[in-house]
């Protein structure tokens, strides 16, 4: 039976680099709501435009609108796919029901489960190079000379203006807030796994990979 995975991740758990490599390796499409709607500001069809006017007007797209958008792009798909970003309500998890038995599919949830602790230290750590992008952190991936990019050591690293404790603590703590529920939902059903995002990168696919 294909599947719709709902994978869960507070900011800097690692989700979007373990949903890209699901997509690269074992080709489940990764279908984020960055994307649908980005393709709806680009088309012209009597979903789309009640999307356009929605956003021209101001007004929060709504619970139903975004099912509608998700209903629409994910009806491409002919297997197991992966959704990134919704839902982000027990609203839109109730909603995607109805979508997995008109789409004969199984619903799946795994949280890329991180401490709190570890996750300030990877979001605050981070710096990159303007140059070519590269990321580093202080704490678990320093460049070679201090705040400098090992391929262009003419370049001095920068630092996200948001990615400061206090920034980070907000935008962590509202995570919890909107996610909990969320969460609560899967974990009530028994349909909640939970794999430790902390460590190698191919250990922590591995095991999603397994629960997959």
């Amino acid at each position: 039976m294909a599947k719709i995975i709902v994978l869960i991740g507070a900011p800097g758990a690692g989700k979007g680099t373990q949903a890209r490599l699901l997509q690269e390796r074992r080709t489940i499409p990764q279908i984020s709501t960055g994307e649908m709607f980005r393709e709806m500001k680009n088309s012209d069809t009597p979903l789309a435009r009640e999307v356009q006017e929605t956003m021209a007007a101001g007004k929060l797209i709504s619970d139903e609108l975004t099912y509608q958008i998700v209903r629409e792009r994910t009806s491409r798909e002919t297997g197991s796919y992966l959704l990134d970003g919704y839902p982000r309500t027990a609203v839109q998890a109730a909603q995607l029901e109805d979508l997995a038995k008109e789409q004969d599919n199984a619903i799946q949830a795994i949280e890329v489960d991180i401490a709190r602790e570890e996750l300030l230290k990877r979001l605050t750590g981070r710096r990159s190079c303007p140059v070519c992008g590269e990321i580093y952190n202080i704490y678990s991936k320093p460049p070679k000379n201090d705040n400098v990019c090992d391929f262009h050591p003419e370049t001095q690293l920068t630092h996200r203006a948001d990615d400061n404790e206090e920034s980070v603590s907000t935008r962590l703590a509202t995570y919890d807030e909107q996610t909990k529920p969320l969460l609560d939902y899967y974990e009530q059903s028994g349909r909640l796994q939970k794999v430790r995002g902390v460590g190698d990168l191919e250990n922590i696919y591995r095991e999603i990979d397994k629960l997959i």
